[in-house]
Formats: structure tokens, sequence, C-alpha cells
């Protein structure tokens, strides 16, 4: 006699999952999600994934977090040219983070 056990995820997962679950000998449900139901957990992906590299710094975890910005991007309508062309344009404008500069206070002056 076969037990059933039952784990609920409810989470956006990467496409290939459903057949890795179906392999392994369990059963997935799974659903279509509507796209605004995918801006939103494309939105909670991200953040997990950013909880995930804050506990262990690791590159497999930022490969994670870039994988979800490119879905990101995308379903927002953008390349990833179009973000690369934002970014370098700021990094022109305002610089990048090479130089470590940690800002403790602004004193401003008096009018």
């Amino acid at each position: 006699m076969r037990m059933e056990n039952t784990v609920i995820h409810n989470k956006l997962v990467r496409d290939r999952i459903p057949d890795i679950v179906e392999k392994s000998g369990n059963t997935p449900v799974c659903r279509t999600l509507a796209e605004d139901e995918y801006l939103e957990m494309l939105d909670k992906k991200l953040s997990e994934e950013l909880n995930e590299y804050f506990a262990d710094k690791s590159m497999e975890e930022i490969a994670d977090l870039l994988e979800v910005i490119h879905a990101v991007v995308t379903a927002r309508g953008f390349s990833m040219e179009d973000v690369e062309k934002i970014r370098l344009s700021k990094k022109e404008k305002r610089g990048g983070f090479e130089k470590r500069i940690f800002l403790e206070k602004v004193i401003h002056a008096e009018v």
C-alpha cells in the first residue's frame, strides 16, 4: 500500500520543474498564471531569491536572481539590452560602486 504525502508550495517555479517532479515518481499539480498573477509571483520570486542569496551568498543564488530579473524584464515588455542601456546611463551620470564609498551623512549649507 502506497502512502500519499502532499507538500503545498504555491509558488512560481522554473519551467522544467514539473517534469523533474514527475521523473522522481511524484505528481505535480500546476496551473498557468494569468499575466497579472505572473507579474505578482515574479516579484515574490525575486524577493525569495534575494533572501536565499542573503542566507548563503552563493553565486548559484546570484544566477537565480539574474534568471528572475530576465523574466521580470521580459514580462514587463522590455529587453535586457534596454536595462543595460539604463544601467550604463545611470553609471555615467552617477557612477558605479567600484570605489566602495559609504556616505555617512550630508551637512547641508544654511540658506
